[in-house]
């Protein structure tokens, strides 16, 4: 039996009909702060370079503890760029690749507007 669970309930995207789907207010800034912290990154990259990421694979490739990895998930989940989902005793991560888009999307936006306004 496959069970989705995540730590929060944070409305992390809206989709419109044939748009891509746009970052729920705030949900830029979590995200922001989620990737700020260079491990929490590394656990995103290691995540994403496959489809389902196990639990205990990202306990053997990084050198801190369980509650450690199980913390940078948390804030990840929080931030909507990973779901989880137990499967047993065991939990498989993934990569919200949608919102992951929906970001960079939208560093894009700001970043060319901040220039607009000074330039």
């Amino acid at each position: 039996m496959t069970v989705r669970y995540s730590f929060d309930s944070y409305l992390t995207m809206y989709v419109e009909r044939g748009r891509q789907g746009r970052l729920a207010p705030g949900q830029f800034e979590r995200i922001a702060k989620a990737l700020a912290d260079p491990r929490r990154f590394e656990l995103l990259e290691a995540i994403a370079s496959s489809d389902e990421c196990p639990f205990k694979g990202l306990c053997e490739d990084f050198p801190v503890s369980k509650a450690t990895i199980s913390h940078h998930l948390k804030e990840l989940v929080q931030a909507g760029l990973v779901d989880s989902e137990r499967e047993g005793q065991f939990v498989n991560t993934r990569v919200r690749r949608d919102v992951v888009r929906a970001y960079a999307t939208e560093l894009v936006r700001r970043v060319a507007s901040a220039r607009e306004k000074t330039g």
